[in-house]
């Protein structure tokens, strides 16, 4: 039989146990997959979206983007800029720590100054980093950056350039510490030192990255309450987008972006509104992606091995643009995910996007009228022409060879590898390719850049080769013209140039998808597809 006083010792840790598990909060941990896998966590080469997402998370820069894409303060509190666009100056929190790190004095923490601003920018144009972003400084002056104390860093450009600040809130240009570079050098990948929401607890490469709240970050709510709401975020790293769709129904999984073949017909109706039977349990959120999808002409005669390429012709490309329905193809091939590109190149959710650009609508009549003015009555004659793309865009490309069939437009196309494609595009080796266009920063010139001329591939981001004076010169009037308004004309202006000349075939402006459970408040989406969960929290 037990005694009484050991069985009252019992019966009290009893108690308290219940007591403790009743009070014990649940972590607050939002969790989310990446099926590509996670390269680096180093901001210096957060070249692509899968980088971008979890570097977001841990670091930040001067300034910010918002979800309707205007430019916020962030460790900057303000700035000036003069000399006729030419000077930029910030000015500094001071209330700004990096994560604890064993690198700093006592273990602790360090304040971020102006001269940490300093140090990073420059590591980012330094050859020596090997930083895919060191373009965003091509317009900066030699040791133009410079920290003329604690908080304040002074940047100097050689010309102006209004959408300069834009390139400011990229993840290239957060702030690192040197002491983390310096110990760590280049596995800093594995060890980041940031200021962001959130600090890296656990990364076993391939299965799982943990991000741990930040209990010292700066930024407040509207209400003064601290940021993050979150815990903790858990990224794990399943391949398989059937297994991540699975994982994702059975509550394993937070959120998921997009659309593929393993969830587009179960999730959304041919309409591309969410399927009815997951009311109440998911939520799809879609919005404008600064995504251009496009078919390219390589208009560059000293480039293509067929100097009599019926891509050369004006009046050919205009008659493949009339020539297939857009609407029909984002319904049957898209699930209306995506907006017909029937304006100009500039997306919709871009500030300077404009309706009044018109641009191709399917109009048979138009694109038989143009082949006869060409010479080609009904395509008689009509040399083939070879469309080439990768395996994921397949079924567009046969949807749009098909239509121009009846036309007597003969579309051969060739299916290459993502980094065989990629190669051939940027060496002028296609004469007629798929490609698409995501803003880096939210200024049309991000667009327009594509076809201005001193931007020939593989240098430069001009891949057609196109070359018009009256669009180059536009190009530099728009870069020295520092009110919005006027700019935005500009651009619209150099769009319809664009469209005139059939440089591309626009397919569509895609759309920003996310799906969501219904248990978690505040994830929004914004037109640059960016990740942003410092204002997340979750019910449990």
């Amino acid at each position: 039989m037990m005694k009484p006083v050991i069985l009252t010792i019992l019966l009290s840790l009893l108690f308290l146990s219940c007591t403790e598990k009743k009070t014990i909060k649940h972590p607050n941990v939002f969790r989310y997959n990446e099926s590509k896998g996670i390269a680096t966590l180093d901001p210096a080469f957060a070249k692509s979206q899968v980088l971008i997402w979890p570097v977001n998370q841990l670091f930040n820069g001067l300034v910010q983007m918002d979800n309707q894409l205007s430019i916020k303060p962030c460790i900057a509190k303000s700035w000036e800029i003069a000399e006729n666009g030419k000077r930029y100056t910030f000015y500094l929190r001071n209330d700004v720590w990096f994560h604890h790190s064993n690198l700093f004095p006592d273990g602790k923490r360090r304040v971020v100054t102006a001269n940490d601003f300093e140090y990073s920018l420059n590591r980012i144009i330094d050859p020596k980093t090997g930083s895919p972003g060191a373009w965003i400084f091509n317009q900066v002056a030699e040791n133009g950056i410079t920290a003329l104390n604690d908080t304040t860093l002074q940047i100097k450009l050689k010309n102006p350039f209004p959408a300069f600040l834009g390139l400011l809130t990229m993840p290239y240009c957060s702030v690192v510490p040197k002491e983390a570079i310096d110990y760590y050098k280049q596995d800093f990948r594995n060890h980041p030192v940031g200021t962001g929401p959130f600090q890296i607890k656990f990364w076993k490469e391939g299965e799982k990255l943990i991000l741990t709240k930040n209990p010292n970050y700066f930024e407040k709510d509207e209400k003064g309450n601290p940021l993050p709401y979150l815990d903790a975020i858990s990224i794990t790293f399943i391949n398989d987008k059937q297994s991540e769709f699975l994982e994702f129904l059975k509550g394993n999984i937070d959120f998921i972006s997009g659309l593929s073949p393993a969830n587009k017909d179960e999730l959304i109706t041919r309409n591309g509104r969410l399927n009815p039977k997951y009311k109440g349990q998911i939520k799809m959120i879609s919005q404008p992606y600064l995504n251009t999808e496009y078919l390219g002409f390589l208009l560059d005669t000293s480039k293509i091995s067929n100097k009599n390429s019926p891509v050369i012709n004006k009046k050919i490309r205009q008659a493949i643009n009339y020539g297939f329905d857009r609407e029909k193809m984002m319904k049957y091939l898209r699930n209306n995910i995506g907006i017909p590109a029937t304006n100009g190149f500039i997306p919709k959710g871009m500030p300077s996007f404009s309706d009044e650009v018109k641009g191709y609508e399917y109009k048979p009549g138009k694109t038989r009228a143009l082949l006869k003015e060409a010479g080609y009555p009904n395509g008689e004659g009509l040399a083939p022409i070879n469309l080439t793309t990768t395996s994921d865009y397949l079924d567009l490309c046969e949807y749009i060879q098909q239509e121009l069939s009846q036309f007597g437009i003969e579309i051969n196309i060739d299916v290459s590898t993502g980094a065989t494609f990629r190669e051939m595009v940027a060496y002028s080796k296609l004469e007629f390719f798929r490609g698409s266009w995501i803003a880096d920063y939210p200024d049309a010139e991000n667009y327009m850049a594509l076809f201005y001329s001193k931007n020939f591939s593989p240098t430069g981001p001009n891949y057609t080769h196109y070359a018009n004076q009256s669009f180059d010169d536009l190009y530099q009037k728009a870069m020295n013209q520092t009110v919005d308004s006027i700019r935005y004309r500009l651009y619209r202006q150099m769009d319809r140039i664009i469209i005139n000349d059939a440089v591309v075939v626009p397919l569509y402006y895609d759309e920003v998808v996310r799906f969501v459970h219904h248990n978690i408040n505040g994830f929004e989406s914004n037109p640059m597809n960016l990740l942003n969960l410092k204002y997340v929290s979750k019910n449990n």
